[in-house]
């Protein structure tokens, strides 16, 4: 069967492509780029480009939806606060935080977003998680001081959040061990758990996240390279895996040393078990040769695998586990 597509990479760019044979794959489906995800429980990807203004997109960045609520964001890449407000998302419902890693491409709306909260009628207080540091790169507290300390803050005038003063909720900050080998609690209440492990991502500190709501599992990839068991462990039988989908499969060294090539893609979902894959931090290098991606995680992997766009909607399929 021929599926023929439309994908748009840019307002300049535009083709179609065929692609046979994928019965079990699905491009855009039923999944619909919409303002908040009205299912029970959903995940939105706000932003679902990389660290390149060609592919244009926002940068990473991921809502879980719960009741109409956002209620946790996962990434706060260049674009996130745009999406964010697109999305109708309301700063005032998260329940918390969560940063893969401190790359810009992840991290640089972070400041814009938590300054939307002034004008909101949040009080309780914000947990913002992150990885721990490095020699090369500051853990989550060191670099929510370089924004917000007091005196030498970047925003110092949103020291607020790191004290609670001048009518800003305060920021509860955790950090969690980028060589962690066993999921770590991050975050956990009424509604959802958060849990974590360290990945690799060549030098940098870096995280991937699973969340457990209502019998369903979530989990997002952050941006990892070569073989990290311990996340594929943590993830087992995920309804939804958003994924890394960085370069394509004859990336060099460097470049696989900080994302998963297409092949390693599908053999971790498949090992992980996964229902659904999602794959998010397109860049350019990886969408000119999506439909030879999408072939080479089809050989490993065959269940359902979607290329996100900003804004799109995924809801968990099937019921869900006990």
């Amino acid at each position: 069967m021929l599926r023929s597509i439309e994908w748009h990479a840019s307002r300049r760019f535009r083709f179609r492509m065929t692609v046979a044979g994928f019965a079990a794959l699905s491009i855009l489906g039923p999944h619909v780029v919409q303002a908040g995800c009205n299912a029970p429980v959903a995940v939105q990807v706000l932003g679902s480009g990389g660290p390149v203004s060609d592919d244009a997109r926002a940068s990473s960045g991921y809502l879980v939806w719960i009741d109409g609520e956002a209620r946790l964001l996962i990434d706060a890449g260049g674009g996130v606060f745009l999406r964010f407000g697109e999305a109708k998302a309301r700063f005032d419902t998260l329940d918390a935080i969560a940063i893969t890693h401190l790359h810009a491409d992840h991290v640089t709306d972070l400041a814009a977003i938590l300054k939307s909260g002034f004008f909101s009628d949040r009080k309780r207080p914000l947990p913002i998680i992150g990885p721990t540091g490095s020699p090369a790169f500051p853990g989550m507290r060191a670099y929510m001081d370089a924004l917000f300390d007091a005196r030498r803050g970047a925003y110092r005038y949103l020291s607020g959040y790191l004290d609670g003063s001048g009518g800003l909720a305060k920021a509860e900050i955790a950090e969690i061990s980028a060589k962690s080998e066993k999921p770590q609690k991050a975050f956990a209440n009424a509604a959802f758990k958060l849990s974590s492990v360290g990945v690799m991502h060549g030098p940098v500190p870096a995280l991937g996240y699973v969340v457990e709501v209502r019998g369903r599992k979530f989990a997002f990839s952050g941006d990892q390279g070569g073989d990290n068991p311990d996340f594929t462990a943590m993830i087992e039988g995920a309804d939804i895996l958003v994924m890394d989908h960085a370069v394509p499969e004859d990336a060099g060294p460097v470049e696989a040393a900080l994302h998963d090539r297409p092949s390693e893609i599908g053999k971790l979902a498949k090992a992980a078990h996964v229902r659904k894959l999602v794959l998010s931090h397109n860049m350019a290098r990886s969408l000119n040769v999506l439909p030879k991606n999408l072939a080479t995680i089809a050989e490993h992997y065959t269940g359902p695998t979607v290329a996100a766009d900003d804004l799109m909607c995924f809801e968990p399929e099937g019921d869900a586990k006990k």
